[in-house]
């Protein structure tokens, strides 16, 4: 597989799923989306490239291939492109961000039927966390200007008053500002940064993904930020569980988190808790299946 035939851009256009078949929402139940699929590494090279080469972001490509050096990788390699995920409840129209995995979630309505696109994003960095919260689409602005906060100039006192619109302007081509006056979401113009904990708090996107998404969104839309690293979905009949970092989660709380999430979801399986359990400590935000073959009508999961 040459990188040229699935990549035919240098430039990253990452949302999920691609066909709009794909993307449809058939109930209320969250369901998995998309699927993820192979790659073999060319010589030369890494994971940090491919990442935006691929439309991925950089965290979710690294947990998905934990036993691959994202710099250095060997030729031949076989990798994961995680371009499947568990959409988060609940399933109306909005956006919902969520900062544990580093996604953003567009829900909304067409010809009666509601539908998902999904976009990598990257987030505040330690010190300057993007803030969980509910909120709404305030504004939004082609070209923007940006005027650096205070915090911003004191670490970089030689920024101008006003940066124009450019190569030099970190929100990009198109901004989205929410409710929170300080917040938003916005292009950049350092795209190997999404996917990552890397901004001063507000949510960015690779360059052709926040055009999309700006399109389709207008003032009042609700926001809904979250910080939830355990996700349930319902696929093909069977139980999907995906986790991305449980830093800071004990065992038993995490435990317990996938057995409320499975009560609202509203399993009628049984669950194979050895492979809740796997799935806990791989971490590698890939949906897991975790329900037995053999179907069991009204059957609760084991606290």
């Amino acid at each position: 597989m040459s990188l040229p035939a699935l990549f035919p851009t240098m430039e990253a256009r990452a949302w999920q799923p691609r066909l709009m078949e794909e993307a449809r929402l058939e109930d209320k139940k969250p369901t998995v989306v998309g699927s993820n699929r192979e790659y073999i590494l060319g010589k030369g090279e890494n994971l940090v490239h491919l990442a935006y080469r691929s439309g991925v972001g950089y965290t979710n490509m690294v947990r998905a291939n934990p036993e691959i050096d994202p710099w250095m990788p060997s030729a031949g390699q076989r990798i994961t492109l995680p371009t499947a995920a568990i959409i988060p409840l609940p399933l109306e129209p909005g956006i919902t961000i969520n900062l544990a995995e580093l996604r953003l979630y567009l829900i909304w309505e067409q010809d009666g039927q509601k539908y998902v696109r999904i976009y990598p994003i990257g987030i505040g960095r330690e010190g300057r966390d993007t803030p969980p919260g509910t909120y709404q689409v305030a504004n939004r602005a082609e070209n923007p200007s940006w005027t650096p906060p205070p915090s911003i100039r004191a670490e970089m006192p030689e920024l101008p008053p006003v940066v124009p619109p450019g190569g030099d302007n970190p929100l990009g081509s198109h901004w989205i500002g929410l409710s929170d006056y300080n917040l938003g979401i916005h292009g950049t113009n350092k795209p190997h940064g999404v996917g990552r904990r890397i901004s001063s708090g507000c949510i960015r996107l690779y360059p052709r993904d926040i055009e999309d998404l700006y399109h389709r969104v207008t003032v009042g839309l609700p926001v809904r930020i979250i910080n939830d690293p355990i996700k349930l979905g319902i696929k093909d009949g069977h139980l999907y569980l995906e986790v991305h970092s449980l830093e800071g989660l004990e065992k038993e709380a995490a435990l317990r988190r996938v057995w409320d999430q499975a009560e609202t979801v509203g399993v009628d399986q049984a669950i194979d808790r050895g492979a809740v359990q796997e799935t806990l400590r791989r971490a590698n935000g890939l949906p897991a299946r975790v329900s037995v073959a053999r179907e069991i009508a009204d059957t609760k999961a084991p606290r």
